[in-house]
């Protein structure tokens, strides 16, 4: 955290030429964005790479800091680190930090190559010569908090073949190459399709059960219960054919290593740190640019439900990880919580939320007020004449708009940001948001998210 200290410098921006880039089309929508590392790994809510590119280019020159404080997947990181601007990027989540890390870090390809046979090649052989030691290595290697959840999750045979990739890849000395091989696993774990779980949708945060499995002999296993009733066309939905993890790990191997950062000494190495939000490790004035997106209210986008089906494998217990969960911004625990005053419409907000629902009220109050010492912290780290592009979505509590854009909006001008304008983003569902299903259910979250989302632009002034 020391090595961010040297971070000083200002240069003057242009509040005219912010609002001008927030009226712009920021849709995005015919443009690729799985180039370069992009796509590494699925991500839940994953913004355009274009978006923080944009801002990027226009708003800052090679060598300016770029902050993410809410890095998630690395977009801006990424983007920044291809422009030639030194990138800091902040997370809480254990999995954040490792895919974005390794989005960013240039390797020799060859040895990438050379350590990914020996992987296949020892796990392969592991798996032929000692299946049932390595179950036992397995349940001997986790708490029963932990390997329930991995018998309820991961079919026996998937077990064993992820077990023996875990343990060849622990044995890799290069922290960064061992770190290259984690995502890979993590990635052949949470897909937007497939994947070798027994779960569906764990890129978009909301893991299902498979009713039954298709092993790799062709057999139909029922796993699921009170299916007596469930239409063939719905069933089907739900059966889901196993995948071997040896074979999805060497696909996904290949794949990633398409898209490899070569090593490029014009570039320079971005800072990856473990830190929150609300108290960065980054001194007064030295950050030219943040661009980011924070969590939903509420834990609508519940990173860690889905994150905890590779972090499990990766060395991490259920118990760490539900601790870890508590830790986030939107969350929904509310005890030891230090709320903040808000401005009049987000009381009102929250007040109106509390009348319906007690406990999300609390719960969106939560949000505001972490999100409150956010932008303080935003505002501390600018330099001045800089910006801060908030990116964030809606959503409804109990049938009531929560008004994130207007509240965050109202929140940053009292700590002392202009707001120039607000751009609206047309979403394109089948990347950003979540799937809503056939049929209207009002209490689901997934459903009450709005197709737009806005970008907010922060100005320090002074």
């Amino acid at each position: 955290m020391t090595q961010l200290s040297f971070l000083t410098g200002c240069k003057t921006g242009n509040l005219d030429k912010l609002a001008h880039l927030l009226s712009q089309d920021l849709d995005f929508h015919d443009q690729e964005s799985n180039y370069s590392t992009h796509d590494f790994h699925a991500f839940p809510a994953k913004f355009p790479p274009q978006l923080p590119r944009k801002f990027i280019l226009e708003l800052t020159n090679p060598g300016d800091v770029v902050l993410d404080p809410m890095m998630g997947s690395g977009t801006t990181i990424l983007e920044a680190y291809l422009s030639g601007r030194y990138a800091v990027g902040i997370d809480i989540d254990h999995l954040a930090l490792k895919v974005s890390t390794a989005k960013v870090t240039p390797l020799d390809k060859q040895q990438v190559i050379d350590t990914g046979k020996q992987i296949l090649h020892n796990a392969s052989f592991a798996t032929y010569i000692n299946k049932d030691d390595i179950k036992v290595g397995l349940e001997k290697a986790l708490d029963i908090e932990t390997l329930n959840f991995i018998n309820k999750w991961f079919a026996t045979s998937t077990q064993i073949e992820l077990f023996a990739l875990a343990n060849e890849i622990k044995k890799i000395s290069n922290a960064y190459l061992r770190l290259f091989f984690e995502v890979v696993l993590s990635a052949i774990i949470i897909t937007k399709s497939g994947g070798v779980s027994l779960a569906y949708d764990l890129a978009h945060t909301r893991p299902h059960l498979a009713k039954a499995i298709i092993d790799r002999y062709g057999k139909k296993i029922i796993i699921g219960n009170n299916v007596a009733g469930t239409p063939v066309s719905r069933m089907k939905l739900l059966t889901k054919t196993l995948r071997s993890p040896l074979e999805e790990f060497d696909k996904r191997f290949h794949q990633n290593l398409k898209s490899l950062l070569r090593p490029d000494s014009k570039l320079i190495k971005p800072a990856i740190v473990n830190a929150d939000a609300q108290q960065m490790p980054l001194p007064d004035h030295s950050v030219d640019l943040i661009v980011t997106s924070p969590p939903y209210a509420s834990n609508a986008i519940d990173y860690m439900r889905s994150h905890k089906f590779s972090l499990v494998w990766l060395g991490s217990s259920i118990k760490k990880l539900s601790k870890k969960r508590k830790e986030y911004i939107g969350g929904e625990v509310i005890h030891n919580i230090r709320f903040e005053k808000l401005p009049v419409i987000a009381e009102e907000v929250v007040s109106d939320i509390f009348k319906l629902d007690p406990k999300k009220g609390r719960t969106l109050g939560r949000y505001y007020s972490e999100m409150t010492r956010t932008l303080r912290e935003f505002y501390r780290v600018l330099k001045p004449g800089k910006a801060a592009i908030l990116v964030v979505g809606n959503s409804t509590m109990r049938g009531r708009d929560t008004k994130i854009h207007t509240c965050l909006a109202e929140i940053g001008k009292e700590i002392g940001f202009l707001v120039p304008m607000i751009g609206v983003r047309h979403l394109d569902r089948n990347r950003r948001m979540l799937p809503s299903g056939s049929t209207i259910n009002r209490d689901s979250q997934i459903q009450q998210r709005m197709h737009e989302e806005y970008v907010i632009g922060f100005y320090r002034a002074d």
